[in-house]
């Protein structure tokens, strides 16, 4: 009795879809974009005078709480700290010592982003999570040095995931920017009334901005293109649109409120959304074409199914970091709990002011911010209630330092939220010298919004 052999093909599972190896050319590129543009944030804040204004001149500095300890270099120090991240970017851009390249620019990187809030960016939170990113995949396995060193390292493709991985993180960054725009003061377009009323001087367009229906255009069209930006990218019949409308989009951005080199940044990320193939025959004419058969899959192992464990908590962070506002009570936009790495951008304007009551050994003192701090963070420590709790500590010490053994400090605030009446930020009764700092729970010592009619 003869047999016959039944071949059975089971069907892949969605990590071995993941794990299949495509076209490395969208890696590739963005790998020399993305290094030139850290290249240009660095260097470009030595000569602008960022790092002056905000890390050297400065003799009182405002630090993540909790990193306290991390301090900027003395003298020249950080000029040549943001000078080494300035060469690290070039490493990454022509892909010298690549992983060691990208790995201590994202530490540099990270210790910048911790030891100062004054100028607090959501650019610079997603610039460090790209770095991360960028840490996991094998950008640096064609057109690069590394791969002219050690030919070994030469490779065509990359894993799936590595691509897909920067699609989603940018689903997720315009996902909640666009929600986060859902909100009354931003629908009434009272952000970008205060912002455009400051540019009538802009040639050609600044009479343009001044225009009612044209602020109407911009407040919806922002909220309509960070909701279906990455939808038409994702559908090829709407790609080449969507990504015309993302060079109007990010370069109107660019020309109007000098956000640095984010917009080029999101551009950059676009690549992700075409065929690798395209960007292959577009951008890298002289690479060989990729075929499957050149690479293939294996099975998987297990620390490859931890790895995706790891992913997916990270992108399952990413997804959760911006819901945390909900569980304090009142407007995150006032209250900025909650606020930072949530994607709430460009969603408010704050301007006020505080002054300082300080009780040393029953003797009474008044300081203000403009004694102790340079004028940008004088206006930032009015309007953030966690600024001014940290300031308050830097007061208790110092007056401790003098000699004083009873401490107390309460602030005085007036600070008004997209062109609300001035109304008190902190209660000015609570010595916040003398409060722990809770980051999980609500700090009852911040004063409600009081929604009161605008002038």
């Amino acid at each position: 009795m003869g047999s016959t052999a039944v071949l059975q093909t089971s069907k892949p599972s969605f990590l071995t879809w993941l794990r299949e190896p495509v076209d490395n050319a969208p890696l590739i590129v963005f790998r020399w974009l993305f290094g030139l543009l850290l290249f240009l944030e660095t260097a470009g804040a030595i000569l602008t005078g960022w790092v002056k204004k905000n890390l050297v001149e400065p003799t009182v500095f405002f630090p993540f709480i909790g990193f306290e300890w991390l301090r900027p270099l003395p003298g020249n120090g950080m000029y040549f700290y943001y000078g080494t991240m300035a060469v690290l970017g070039l490493l990454v851009m022509v892909g010298l010592y690549y992983r060691a390249s990208i790995i201590l620019f994202t530490v540099l990187w990270w210790g910048a982003y911790l030891m100062q809030k004054t100028s607090y960016n959501n650019h610079y939170y997603l610039l460090l999570v790209l770095c991360f990113l960028m840490l996991l995949v094998p950008a640096h396995r064609y057109a690069s040095l590394d791969a002219r060193r050690k030919p070994e390292l030469k490779s065509l493709s990359c894993p799936r995931w590595c691509l897909l991985v920067f699609v989603t993180q940018m689903a997720i960054v315009y996902t909640y920017a666009a929600v986060a725009k859902m909100n009354a003061d931003w629908l009434a377009g009272i952000p970008i009334k205060v912002w455009f009323g400051n540019k009538t001087h802009f040639w050609l367009i600044g009479g343009l901005l001044q225009q009612a229906w044209f602020q109407k255009l911009v407040v919806y069209g922002g909220i309509f293109f960070d909701l279906l930006i990455v939808p038409l990218l994702l559908w090829p019949r709407t790609r080449v649109l969507a990504f015309c409308m993302a060079i109007f989009f990010h370069g109107f951005n660019s020309a109007i409120f000098h956000i640095g080199i984010f917009p080029y940044l999101a551009l950059a990320l676009c690549l992700f959304f075409f065929p690798p193939e395209t960007i292959r025959r577009r951008l890298l004419r002289r690479k060989p074409v990729f075929t499957a058969s050149e690479n293939p899959v294996r099975e998987i192992s297990t620390g490859e199914r931890l790895f995706f464990w790891l992913l997916g908590i990270h992108l399952l962070i990413q997804v959760l970091l911006p819901l945390r506002h909900w569980w304090f009570p009142g407007n995150p936009n006032w209250t900025e709990e909650g606020h930072r790495m949530s994607w709430h951008m460009m969603l408010r304007t704050k301007s006020g002011y505080a002054s300082f009551k300080v009780l040393a050994d029953n003797q009474l003192f008044w300081e203000y911010p403009e004694n102790h701090l340079t004028p940008k963070q004088a206006r930032t420590v009015a309007t953030h209630p966690d600024l001014l709790w940290q300031y308050c500590q830097f007061l208790e010490r110092k007056y401790r330092q003098q000699g004083y053994k009873q401490v107390q400090v309460f602030a005085h605030t007036q600070v008004s939220l997209n062109k609300r009446p001035s109304q008190p930020l902190v209660d000015s009764t609570v010595n916040l010298a003398g409060v722990p700092w809770l980051p999980h729970q609500h700090s009852p010592w911040i004063v409600p919004l009081q929604e009161t009619k605008r002038p």
